[in-house]
């Protein structure tokens, strides 16, 4: 069980009146996150970023160091979110045996996992070979497409998958895969955020540059057949493969620092450094590719949006689900 209770944010937050003061927030950025670095191979060049050279054009943030410190600090931010937990499952709490990281990234999660239970194997498959190469002896990285065959002979007992909304063209392929690849009693846990932003109190506007420019990214999504409303559909997919005792989790991540909640005040500080130095190369290959904009139209937009970001007064956040389920242990019957 987790050492401090996962608060679902089911209802809204109430907003902060900033008359006592911030001095509980830590600062993202003096906070000292150790981004882990390595060897980055440089792939396609496109607007200044780079991108993975695997199955070209199918993953839209770039694979460059910026872009890769910017993912370790969401990983801190779902660690904030989750008191610490890397995953609410039943396998991710308690240890599995064998683990898979879909979508790895930096190699962070799987890293951390393996540090945390020795006793287990852990794989972390990712388009990019930009992991590290010094990691635990029972963690190791491969580089592949998620979306072709999955050709693994020995089945896992959790598979682990986040931020993989605007990535996946077929997710109910995807979840099938897991399914087929789990042992009986293992488990998919998926983690992810959801666009576009929202607020409980009508205070983000469609015309605020937060909400018109994170619509912008489901537009974008849409056209390029990867969507960013994936997560709301999660369940059903689990449900619809055949997991059972499938589980839900809603959260929030505030976009400043507007909540007088200091937990969720925390997570907004960083939710701000985290969109603030990263909000251009999320939106550079989206938009020029899917919505036809220029590199100079994505830098104003990217102003504009770091402009609305410092406004304490709106108090959007960005949706946040967890959803897992198990693998029977026999077939369901009919």
């Amino acid at each position: 069980m987790p050492s401090s209770p996962i608060e679902e944010a089911s209802g809204p937050l109430a907003a902060d009146t900033f008359d006592d003061g911030d001095s509980a927030i830590s600062n993202p950025v003096s906070a000292g996150l150790t981004s882990l670095r390595s060897s980055v191979l440089r792939f396609q060049e496109e607007n200044g970023r780079t991108y993975h050279n695997m199955s070209s054009g199918k993953y839209y943030l770039p694979n460059d160091e910026r872009e890769n410190e910017r993912l370790d600090l969401t990983h801190n931010l779902w660690l904030l979110s989750l008191r610490g937990e890397l995953g609410l499952s039943p396998k991710a709490m308690q240890g599995a045996k064998r683990v898979l990281d879909a979508g790895t990234g930096t190699g962070i999660w799987a890293i951390e996992y393996a540090d945390q239970h020795p006793e287990s194997e852990v794989i972390g498959v990712d388009l990019s070979p930009i992991q590290p190469s010094l990691v635990p002896p029972n963690c190791a990285f491969e580089i592949d497409d998620l979306e072709k065959e999955w050709t693994w002979s020995q089945q896992f007992d959790l598979i682990f998958s986040r931020y993989m909304t605007g990535c996946l063209a077929e997710p109910e392929d995807f979840v099938k895969k897991a399914f087929n690849n789990l042992e009986p009693g293992g488990y998919l846990e998926m983690q992810d955020i959801l666009l576009p932003y929202e607020s409980d109190d009508g205070t983000l506007t469609e015309d605020n540059p937060l909400r018109h420019i994170s619509q912008l990214c489901v537009d974008a999504g849409n056209a390029a057949g990867r969507p960013f409303t994936l997560p709301l559909k999660y369940k059903r997919y689990l449900e619809d493969a055949g997991f059972v005792d499938v589980v839900e989790r809603q959260l929030k991540w505030p976009l400043n620092t507007w909540p007088k909640d200091k937990h969720y005040k925390e997570i907004g500080a960083w939710t701000q450094e985290n969109l603030h130095s990263g909000i251009e190369g999320i939106l550079v290959a989206l938009f020029t590719r899917y919505l036809g904009w220029t590199q100079d139209q994505v830098t104003l937009a990217a102003l504009k949006f770091r402009t609305a970001l410092k406004d304490r007064n709106t108090h959007g956040y960005i949706p946040i689900y967890v959803v897992y389920g198990r693998k029977p242990e026999e077939p369901e019957s009919s």
